[in-house]
């Protein structure tokens, strides 16, 4: 299998345009105002303008107001919605999107409960646990929490860099992974050189 690539907190259509010609296979755009790598409707426009086809666009949101995300998705057509704070299955289902929910790899967390109550997400994006963090932190996720087999597409995330990704896939074969800070320059800026570099590791954990 193929293990796809998303790369989170884009902020620029350059950023986007480097990662779809290295074969990524979504983006990730960030709506939570609190996140270094929040993009405002017109930026966020801007980029998804600029992609080529067959590439997901993924908006990330955190505990928002339901007619925050409804707002968002008026302006931008986005493809798939990622649901990062503390959001309940009806909430998540209430946009008629697909959806995916990150849950923290924390000790004590059920992740086979969490992928139960939310039946109706397309994976469960597995992050590091960093209290009052939601994604992006750098910290590597404990891969021995999740258990195996898993009910769900696992998207593996947390802590992911070019050196450390090919390990991360053999460990957990994860159906995706998902990179931020580990591919950054600067907050919200992608260093294409290490965006080509996560891609290579990925690819070399597929042979």
């Amino acid at each position: 299998m193929s293990t796809r690539i998303k790369i989170c907190g884009i902020t620029r259509p350059e950023d986007a345009l480097r990662a779809a010609d290295l074969g990524a296979d979504a983006i990730g755009l960030i709506f939570y105002e609190r996140s270094p790598r929040h993009v405002g409707l017109r930026e966020a426009a801007a980029i998804v303008r600029a992609l080529p086809p067959f590439v997901t666009t993924v908006g990330l949101f955190v505990d928002a107001p339901a007619a925050e995300v409804q707002a968002v998705l008026a302006e931008i057509p986005l493809d798939l919605l990622q649901f990062h704070g503390a959001e309940s299955a009806a909430y998540c289902k209430s946009f008629f999107r697909p959806y995916i929910k990150a849950i923290a790899a924390a000790p004590g967390v059920d992740l086979l409960q969490s992928a139960a109550v939310h039946d109706a997400a397309r994976g469960i994006l597995i992050d590091a646990y960093v209290p009052g963090v939601h994604g992006g932190s750098g910290v590597t996720a404990d891969w021995g929490l999740i258990p195996r087999p898993y009910p769900k597409p696992i998207i593996l995330a947390g802590g992911l860099h070019p050196a450390n990704v090919a390990e991360a896939i053999r460990a957990v074969r994860p159906w995706a992974v998902d990179v931020s800070s580990g591919v950054e320059l600067a907050k919200g800026v992608k260093d294409h050189d290490k965006l080509s570099a996560f891609v290579r590791g990925v690819r070399d954990a597929d042979v």
